[in-house]
């Protein structure tokens, strides 16, 4: 085999090293019968070494160059172009001008060529880097072609492909450049065929892009094309867009643009025949490939000749569907206020508490499978409904998805999760509920408390000298049964929609009598027994501890979470900060971000991740703020229901208004803060079992099963239990999943998705919104203005008065900003989600659900937040000044 040189023909999906994406697609395209694509070759990986591989001053760059960060913009520009200079300036050596030309010959020297960049992290099914190299067509004589070859290698260190392998974590030096010249074709059309519909994520429908002449015109966004919709062979919607340019290939070499005549302008690119055609030939490339492909093709004398295929990577994937019928999964992982990839042990664990609960993972997440509720007609309003409750924005889109009948009616048909019976919906469930509501015993609260927390010291009693394989039966047989229970507990689950039920009750009256829209937002501030709205205020008292010592403090500036507390020991202050905070973690030190995935780090096992709020609440608070806080929220729901209940005894029928809303906000005030407990003590129990299977990890380490006890995040909770017991573990299976991970983190999940891939967008109301505002859900009542903060990560919170917070989503451990900022903004969530519950408590004004909302706000830009109405307003485009 010639080093320099390879024939499509001699090309595979194993030759990607040495020919790049491009180049690998190429030959594997050659091998599927009836498919026609241009002849050529590739100029290998190993012509690309022999120049810039052997050249000190371009190794010394690109030393340079690895240390620049992505938005260092000068440094990679000014070093960028030296690379390029230099490459090109470089004389192609004799070996490779040889074989190039012997290859030209066979060819046909006469004729023009494309010369097409193909780099090794090109064209992957993880990463497209579409566009970011060169490509030169309609290349006449050897001399030209052995020009652009030179072009096409420098072409890797253009700035836009430097900077999308540093973002994208691809060093520099691994990515090495082939060279693709292939004969050129001179079509009468050109475009780009998706088989699967990058708009929806269909599958099943193709999407084709047309226009007239050489393809660069549509690619360069010159021309609009027509749009082509095919599913099954049948074309199910067209879009003939006016055509006004065409790029065509000029006689003496290069390109140029041409107009098209007007009476040519609004014709269909293509025949309804040829559409046809064209899908089948991509479905035959995708069957071959094994995924959905971007497909460019050429349109010669009703012949379809493909000049690349590749996969299209921004899809979503899909889950194995156990039947051939239709599904519809709604993200799981919304509702959790988690959209971030969970590792393997993480999703493993959690769902083996949840065996009645349809749900399923789905690219790290978690995913419900509403396929039978909705296939049923009696339980699919119960579906619609509860989605309603649970992601009201996806309420519309989904009731369209049921109005196609012929999707409904391929539904799989099996027993639904939304019915008495089945999953937690006992018909104990309602009685329970209905007697805490009847009976508004404000001692059952803590009672129900205490009592989940005996069960836990009981289990941690009787883990304590558990280990091995005797360890994981005790979890799974009588830790996961105690779960259960609490969860499942009906007189538990009862307090909660007795308390909801409450506030739904409480909203609607106070609407509908006092035309006041905020009412439950109002009432719902420092009520009793939220362990969550707790957790922020007691970490202010951690604060007035630290506050009194300046040691601690700068300390705190360098901390370090493997030696935190034996260096506060050596510290002024350091022993009573210690106390208090160890004193914090022993009873909310099992949460952290993304908590539902438990191998995520807890508060215990980094403590640092508090010292940016704590040294907010000293700079924002005074001291003594916990209780001050508290009770002036106290006082402040008593005097809005006292103003209430006023106002109702001056209506018609008044007396009895006011004393059927007194009621109610009683039951509120009694029973809405308790919804916050389930999931805090869910998390008390992960943090004993992941203590006991860290231990395990450990002695996994020592025997030299595993490098690091961190790699059990890596398995099942299965396959961690076998490599206990046995002792033995492929490593190979640990990066794998690491690499399968890193993928996942990089997709965005869709609130809802059907089994043919196809994403249900979120639809908004927006009645009285504002031009140009930003839409969401209101989620707590109140209109403010001030700096925007987007923060991603609750360490890099860094809060001044007046901050309004922009974040993805808030789980529970995001309460501890919600005290130091004025409002919040999220992507994620409902009105019945943890973060919209605690900024009622708060009185936060708050809007949820704001798709994008950390790209379209910039961090510094004064906003007004519309809590109320539930959207968002840009006030200042220019961003205000951010404390660094």
């Amino acid at each position: 085999m010639n080093p320099y040189i390879l024939c499509f023909q001699e090309i595979d999906t194993t030759k990607l090293a040495l020919v790049g994406g491009k180049g690998a697609n190429l030959g594997e395209l050659s091998r599927i019968e009836g498919i026609q694509i241009p002849q050529g070759f590739c100029v290998t990986t190993e012509a690309y070494q022999e120049i810039v591989g052997k050249n000190e001053e371009i190794q010394s760059l690109l030393d340079r160059l690895s240390l620049l960060k992505a938005d260092d913009r000068e440094g990679i520009g000014e070093i960028s172009a030296t690379i390029r200079e230099l490459i090109e300036g470089i004389a192609i050596p004799q070996g490779i001008d040889h074989e190039v030309t012997r290859h030209l010959e066979r060819l046909g020297e006469n004729h023009a060529y494309a010369v097409r960049s193909s780099a090794t992290a090109e064209d992957l099914p993880t990463a497209s880097f579409a566009g970011q190299q060169d490509t030169y067509l309609n290349i006449f004589g050897k001399d030209a072609i052995l020009q652009h070859i030179s072009k096409c290698w420098a072409s890797l260190f253009t700035d836009r492909a430097v900077t999308y392998r540093i973002q994208n974590g691809f060093e520099h030096r691994k990515v090495r450049l082939s060279v693709v010249i292939q004969r050129m074709v001179f079509p009468e059309a050109a475009g780009i065929l998706f088989t699967a519909d990058p708009l929806t994520s269909n599958r099943k429908v193709t999407s084709i892009d047309a226009s007239f002449g050489l393809g660069e015109a549509l690619v360069s966004g010159l021309v609009n094309a027509d749009i082509y919709k095919v599913r099954d062979g049948r074309i199910v919607d067209k879009k003939i867009s006016t055509k006004t340019l065409a790029i065509s290939a000029l006689p003496e070499g290069g390109t140029e643009q041409k107009r098209i005549e007007a009476d040519q302008q609004n014709r269909q690119t293509l025949t309804d025949e040829q559409i046809v055609q064209l899908e089948r030939l991509g479905r035959r490339i995708e069957a071959h490939f094994g995924c959905p492909q971007d497909i460019e093709w050429c349109q010669v004398s009703n012949t379809f000749a493909i000049v690349q295929s590749r996969p299209i990577t921004t899809l979503y994937p899909l889950p194995d569907v156990p039947d051939e019928k239709n599904h519809v999964y709604m993200s799981f992982s919304h509702q959790q206020m988690m959209t971030d990839a969970m590792k393997p042990l993480g999703v493993s664990f959690f769902l083996l508490g949840l065996e009645k609960m349809p749900l399923i993972p789905i690219g790290g997440r978690l995913f419900m499978d509403l396929t039978h509720d909705l296939a049923s007609p009696m339980r699919r309003r119960i579906g619609l409904m509860a989605v309603a409750q649970m992601d009201p924005l996806m309420k519309n889109p989904l009731k369209r998805l049921m109005q196609r009948k012929a999707f409904v009616q391929a539904l799989a048909r099996g027993k639904g999760f939304f019915r008495m019976g089945a999953g937690y919906f006992t018909w104990e469930l309602p009685v329970q509920a209905i007697k805490a509501y009847r009976n508004n015993d404000a001692t059952i609260v803590p009672t129900l408390m205490s009592r989940k927390e005996a069960a836990l010291r009981d289990l941690q009693q009787r883990m304590a000298n558990l280990s091995g394989d005797e360890l994981f039966a005790f979890i799974l047989e009588e830790a996961q049964k105690q779960l259960k229970e609490a969860v499942e507990d009906p007189r538990s689950m009862g307090v909660v929609y007795a308390g909801t039920y409450a506030a739904n009750r409480v909203k609607k009256n106070m609407e509908k009598w006092l035309g006041e829209k905020g009412a439950v937002d109002s009432l719902s501030q420092s009520v009793a027994n939220n362990v969550t709205a707790e957790m922020g205020l007691e970490l202010l008292d951690v604060a007035d501890v630290v506050r009194h010592y300046p040691a601690v403090m700068e300390y705190f500036q360098h901390a370090n979470d493997e030696t935190f507390f034996v260096d506060l020991a050596r510290l002024e202050g350091g022993d009573a900060v210690s106390h208090s905070l160890q004193a914090y973690l022993a009873k909310y030190g099992m949460r952290c971000a993304g908590e539902i995935d438990i191998t995520r780090p807890r508060w215990s096992e980094q403590p640092t991740t508090l010292i940016p709020t704590i040294l907010n609440n000293i700079k924002n608070f005074a001291p003594g703020a916990h209780k001050a806080l508290f009770e002036q929220g106290r006082l402040s729901a008593q005097q809005k229901e006292q103003d209430f209940l006023t106002r109702l005894e001056q209506l018609p029928g008044g007396k009895h208004k006011a004393q059927k809303a007194k009621k109610r906000i009683s039951r509120l005030r009694n029973f809405v803060g308790y919804r916050e407990y389930p999931k805090y003590f869910m998390m008390q129990y992960y943090w004993v079992i992941k203590q006991a299977m860290l231990k395990e990890a450990v002695k996994l380490v020592q025997k030299g099963v595993i490098r690091q006890k961190e790699d059990i995040s890596y398995l099942t909770f299965e396959e961690l239990r076998e490599a206990v017991r046995t002792n033995r573990l492929d490593d190979s299976l640990i990066t794998k999943r690491k690499e399968e991970y890193k993928v996942y983190e990089k997709l965005t999940p869709p609130r809802m998705m059907t089994s043919e891939g196809e994403i249900l967008f979120v639809e908004y109301d927006t009645t009285g919104v504002p031009k140009d505002a930003l839409v969401g859900i209101p989620a707590s009542s109140g209109i403010i203005e001030g700096r925007a903060r987007v923060i991603l990560r609750m360490e890099d919170a860094d809060i001044e008065e007046g901050d309004i917070l922009v974040t993805a989503f808030t789980d529970p451990s995001w309460t501890l900003v919600f005290l130091s900022v004025k409002g919040l903004v999220t992507e994620v969530g409902g009105t019945m989600t943890h973060g919209a519950v605690v900024a009622r408590e708060y009185n936060l004004p708050a809007v949820v659900g704001v798709e994008n909302a950390t790209r379209l706000i910039k961090d510094g830009q004064r906003i007004q937040l519309n809590g109320t109405k539930g959207y968002v307003e840009i006030l200042q485009d220019d961003p205000m000044p951010v404390r660094p």
